[in-house]
């Protein structure tokens, strides 16, 4: 298995922690190779490079049956589908997951004819295409009508804790700071609400456009409400989740985002929006609220229902955590991938 340092940043780091703590790669005797880690161009490459010879080394001394790729856009892609080819050359049975929220992009607006043909070939290619939600599953169908694709949703443990400390009014954004994820219309909402509520509280736990939300927070006159706290490692994030009464992830575009599921494991009430496989989990009123990406004044008002109600919140928390636990817990999706994996073991090398 291959895919970015798990104690770095992102979905796919999240993932891969989980598959190690559940002790899923050590029952299904996976090895795992981080083919790239945070850090200078010089250590990227060298990572690069380290991954292709430790894949080429296994390949042609171990003989995995499977490679499985943890893939995103862009370079991630690049160095994946190299890693699927030679899996392929050796005759092992390739898994190519699907994590990157941009893909779809990527793959029809980014990539010149030769690169759609190598995106459309590595697709057709693996054994297994694994997308995390119906919404991708159509497109991936679509770009590439002979892939093997399977929907196979993250996973996430159900953490609840005690409501000692959380802090009324305290909304929690977890994700990378820029547009893409709807933080300038996050912090237009809270200024909508600071007359109402003068003592809310927005933290903001991520790396990005630092500059230009700190910046923005202090022109709309929110900056005392706002806090910034870059990106945080695995104890800060539980101790914000624990802190939070709201979670929000006001999106443009998603696939199926690991801190959502965190949030509503953790047992927050949610405002996001209805993107990517967003939709196929969330439901409007029932286990979160649903917000128009883009609308800071729907996202202000979705935000006020929940400060004012606290009946409402409840509700919604209390939903989203028996939506995970019947949909994402560990013991559904590994056991989902369980059978994968035994059902790619069962096919006959060609």
């Amino acid at each position: 298995m291959l895919g970015t340092d798990p104690a770095g940043k992102g979905g796919i780091a999240s993932v891969v922690t989980l598959l190690g703590e559940e002790g899923f790669l050590d029952q299904q005797n996976v090895r795992y190779i981080a083919s790239h880690r945070e850090g200078t161009p010089f250590e990227k490459v060298a990572t690069m490079l380290l991954s292709t010879w430790q894949v080429l080394w296994h390949c042609i001394f171990a003989r995995p049956v499977i490679v499985h790729v943890h893939s995103a856009s862009h370079a991630s892609f690049i160095r994946k589908s190299i890693f699927l080819a030679i899996g392929r050359f050796f005759r092992c049975r390739t898994v190519f997951h699907l994590h990157g929220a941009e893909f779809q992009h990527f793959a029809t607006k980014e990539s010149g004819p030769l690169l759609k043909w190598w995106i459309r070939r590595t697709l057709e290619r693996s054994s297994k295409v694994l997308a995390l939600s119906e919404n991708w599953a159509v497109f991936l169908s679509i770009y590439a009508p002979a892939a093997n694709i399977q929907v196979f949703p993250n996973s996430v443990e159900i953490r609840t804790q005690s409501k000692q400390m959380e802090e009324a009014g305290r909304i929690l954004f977890l994700g990378h700071v820029g547009k893409r994820k709807g933080i300038f219309e996050l912090l237009k909402a809270l200024s909508l609400l600071k007359d109402s509520f003068p003592h809310v509280k927005l933290a903001i736990c991520g790396d990005g456009q630092l500059d230009s939300a700190r910046k923005m927070a202090d022109e709309l006159g929110i900056g005392s409400n706002v806090e910034f706290h870059g990106w945080i490692g695995a104890d800060q994030r539980a101790n914000e989740f624990a802190r939070a009464s709201i979670f929000t992830l006001p999106s443009y575009d998603e696939g199926l985002p690991m801190a959502m599921l965190e949030a509503m494991a953790a047992g927050k009430a949610i405002v996001v929006t209805p993107v990517g496989g967003i939709p196929e989990v969330v439901k409007d009123r029932e286990n979160g609220l649903l917000v128009p990406p883009g609308d800071a004044h729907a996202l202000a008002q979705a935000l006020r229902e929940i400060l004012e109600d606290s009946s409402l919140g409840k509700m919604l928390a209390e939903n989203a955590v028996r939506t995970v636990e019947a949909r994402f817990s560990p013991p559904v999706v590994l056991g989902q991938l369980a059978r994968i994996y035994e059902d790619l073991r069962a096919v006959p090398q060609s």
